[in-house]
C-alpha cells in the first residue's frame, strides 16, 4: 500500500510538471504569435497602402502626426495620424484611404472633357480641415472653428466658405485662382496648349492666360537633398498653392527635361523658383544655357533662390537670406518672386590644364558662378567632403556642416599645410604678372559674400574700395595669410589682401599638389595652369528685401 501510495504521488506530480511546462510554453509562445501576428498584419496593411499610394492619382503621404486639429473627409472621425494630399490638401484616415481615393479626385493638372469653357474653369471645393485663421468669402468670418469636418476649400484659388454660407451659385462660380493667378499655370490652358500641338499649330499667345498683362508663371524646382533636407515639405505646399505640373522633384528629374516647360509658355515672361544651395542653382543655369544652344533662347526664365543648401553666398549676394528654414510662410515666398527685379549674373569659364600633359589630357573645365580659390578655404572644403562622402548620415543639419567646416578651420590654424603659397604660384591679371607677398591662399571672387555671408573684398569697410558687383565683367582677387585670417576676415577684424581686379586671371601652380575649389567643388591638384575667362551671364532674380546682417552672420560662425 505505501509503495502504491508513493507511485500515485509519483505520477501526480509527474502530471503537475507537464502542466507546468505547458502552461510555461504557452505563456512564452502566445505574446510571440500574437506578436508576429500583429506585425504580420501590420506589414500587410503597409504593403496595401503603398500600393494605394502608388496607383493613386492623389499625392498621398503618410504622417504619424498631423500639425493641425484634422478630421477624416470620408468618416468625419477626428484623427491623429493618416493620409494627406500634397496637392489638394485631403486628410484621411489609414481605415478609409482606399475609400478616399475612390471618392475624391485631386487637382487636375490639365482641363479634360468638352463641357469646359476656354479661358475659365469653376471651384473645386475641398470639405474640412481649412487652413488655421482663414476667413470665409461671402461672410468675411473665420472658418474652420468648429471642432468637426466642417467648412469649404477651394484647392486652386485657396478661398474658404462656411457650410451655410455654400450657395449654388459658388459650387458653378468661375475660380480667379486667387492670389496667385499671374504664376498659375491653369488646367485649361494646358488642354488647349495640347489641342494646338495635335493640329501642329505653335501659335500660343493667343490662348488665355497667354494675352494676359501681367501673367508670369512660375516653375519651381526643388532639391529635396540640399542642405536641411527642408525640400519633400516645401514641394507640398507649393503643389497645393500651384498647378502640380509646375513643382518638379530634382532628385526625380533633370532641370533640362523641367526647363522644356517654358517652351509652352510666354516668352521672357517665366520664372523659375530654385530651391536648394548654390550647387543647385548652378545646376539650373547650366541647364538654362543649354536652351540657348539649343536655340530656345527666347524661352530663357529668370531665376530665383530660396537657399536651402549651406553656404548659399549667391543667394545673399542677390538678396533672398544666407539660409531658409521655414521661418517664412510660401505664401510670402511667392509673393517676393512676383516682386523681385531682373539682374545680370556674370558666369566664368575656368580651364584647368595640367604641366606637363598639355597633347595627352584634355584640360579640366569648369564654370562658376561664385568664387575659384586656392589655399585653407579648398582644403577645408576638400576634408569636408571627403567626410561627408565616408558617413553622409550625419550631415543632414546646416549648423552640422558648418561645425565640421569650423573643426577643419581650427585643425589648419594649427598645421598650415598650405604656407609658401606665394613661392609655389605665379598669378596674372589681365596679363600683367603681379608680385606675391606672404600669404597661404588665394581667392577670385565673382559675387560680393564669401565663406558662408562675408563680405569678403571690403573686408572691414574702412578702405575706400569700390564695391564687388556680379555683373560688371569684373573679378575680384584677394589672398589670405591663412584660416585664421579668413575668421578674422569674417568677424571684421582684418582686410583681405587686395590682389586687383580683372577681366581675365591666370595662375600656374609650379609645384607641389594644392586643393583647389570651384564654387565649393574641391579637388586636389598637381602642378597646372589655371585660366578664368568670360563665358556668359545669366537673367536672375534679385529680391529687394533686406538682406541678411553681416555682422550678425559672421558672428554666429
Amino acid at each position: 500500500a505505501g509503495m502504491e501510495g508513493s507511485g500515485g504521488d509519483g505520477a501526480s506530480r509527474a502530471v503537475g510538471d507537464w502542466r507546468l511546462a505547458l502552461w510555461t510554453l504557452c505563456s512564452v509562445l502566445l505574446p510571440v504569435l500574437i506578436t508576429a501576428w500583429c506585425s504580420f498584419q501590420r506589414s500587410r496593411r503597409q504593403l496595401l497602402i503603398r500600393d494605394i499610394f502608388r496607383k493613386s492619382k492623389h499625392d498621398w503621404h503618410y504622417t504619424d502626426l498631423f500639425g493641425q486639429p484634422s478630421y477624416c473627409c470620408v468618416c468625419a472621425q477626428h484623427i491623429l495620424r493618416g493620409a494627406f494630399c500634397g496637392c489638394c490638401g485631403l486628410r484621411v484616415s489609414e481605415r478609409c484611404l482606399k475609400k478616399a481615393d475612390q471618392r475624391f479626385l485631386c487637382k487636375e493638372i490639365v482641363m479634360r472633357g468638352p463641357g469646359a469653357a476656354p479661358g475659365s474653369m469653376p471651384h473645386r471645393w475641398i470639405r474640412g480641415n481649412v487652413p488655421l485663421c482663414s476667413c470665409c468669402m461671402v461672410c468675411k468670418q473665420q472658418c474652420g472653428t468648429q471642432p468637426k469636418l466642417c467648412d469649404y476649400r477651394c484647392v486652386w484659388c485657396q478661398y474658404t466658405v462656411h457650410d451655410e454660407c455654400m450657395a449654388d451659385c459658388l459650387r458653378t462660380e468661375d475660380c480667379t485662382f486667387g492670389e496667385f493667378r499671374d504664376l498659375i499655370i491653369p488646367p485649361y490652358y494646358l488642354s488647349a496648349i495640347n489641342q494646338m500641338r495635335k493640329e501642329k499649330r505653335t501659335s500660343y499667345e493667343k490662348v488665355v492666360p497667354y494675352c494676359r498683362k501681367h501673367w508670369m508663371p512660375v516653375i519651381v524646382l526643388a532639391n529635396t537633398r540640399s542642405g536641411n533636407n527642408m525640400g519633400e515639405t516645401l514641394l507640398a505646399e507649393f503643389k497645393m498653392l500651384l498647378n502640380p505640373v509646375q513643382v518638379f522633384d530634382l532628385s526625380k528629374i533633370a532641370p533640362a527635361k523641367a526647363l522644356q516647360l517654358c517652351t509652352l509658355l510666354p516668352c521672357n515672361a517665366v520664372r523659375v523658383l530654385v530651391c536648394g544651395g548654390d550647387g543647385t542653382v548652378g545646376w539650373v543655369l547650366d541647364a538654362i544655357d543649354e536652351m540657348k544652344i539649343k536655340g530656345q533662347e527666347q524661352y530663357i526664365p529668370q531665376v530665383a533662390i530660396l537657399p536651402l543648401g549651406t553656404g548659399n553666398d549667391l543667394s545673399n549676394t542677390l538678396g533672398w537670406g544666407a539660409g531658409y528654414a521655414g521661418e517664412v510662410p510660401v505664401e510670402q515666398i511667392l509673393r517676393n518672386v512676383m516682386e523681385a527685379d531682373g539682374t545680370k549674373l556674370d558666369r566664368w569659364k575656368v580651364q584647368v590644364t595640367n604641366k606637363g600633359y598639355y597633347n595627352l589630357r584634355k584640360p579640366k573645365v569648369f564654370t562658376m558662378n561664385n568664387y575659384f580659390s586656392i589655399g585653407p578655404d579648398a582644403l577645408m572644403a576638400l576634408n569636408f567632403h571627403a567626410h561627408r562622402e565616408k558617413t553622409p548620415s550625419l550631415f543632414s543639419s546646416r549648423i552640422i556642416n558648418k561645425a565640421v567646416y569650423f573643426f577643419y578651420g581650427t585643425k589648419d590654424c594649427l598645421v598650415q599645410e598650405c604656407k609658401d603659397l606665394n613661392k609655389k604660384v605665379e598669378l596674372e591679371l589681365d596679363g600683367e604678372r603681379i608680385e606675391l607677398p606672404n600669404l597661404e591662399g588665394i581667392i577670385v571672387l565673382n559675387i560680393g559674400y564669401w565663406g558662408g555671408g562675408c563680405r569678403l573684398w571690403e573686408g572691414m569697410g574702412d578702405e575706400p574700395y569700390p564695391l564687388a558687383r556680379h555683373d560688371d565683367g569684373l573679378l575680384e582677387v584677394v589672398g589670405v595669410h591663412g584660416s585664421f585670417h579668413c575668421a578674422q576676415i569674417q568677424v571684421k577684424l582684418a582686410n583681405p589682401v587686395r590682389l586687383g581686379q580683372a577681366h581675365t586671371v591666370r595662375l600656374i601652380l609650379k609645384s607641389s599638389k594644392m586643393p583647389m575649389q570651384v564654387d565649393g567643388e574641391p579637388w586636389a591638384q598637381g602642378p597646372c595652369t589655371v585660366t578664368v575667362t568670360h563665358k556668359t551671364r545669366a537673367l536672375l532674380l534679385c529680391h529687394a528685401g533686406e538682406q541678411t546682417d553681416d555682422d550678425a552672420s559672421s558672428l554666429s560662425e
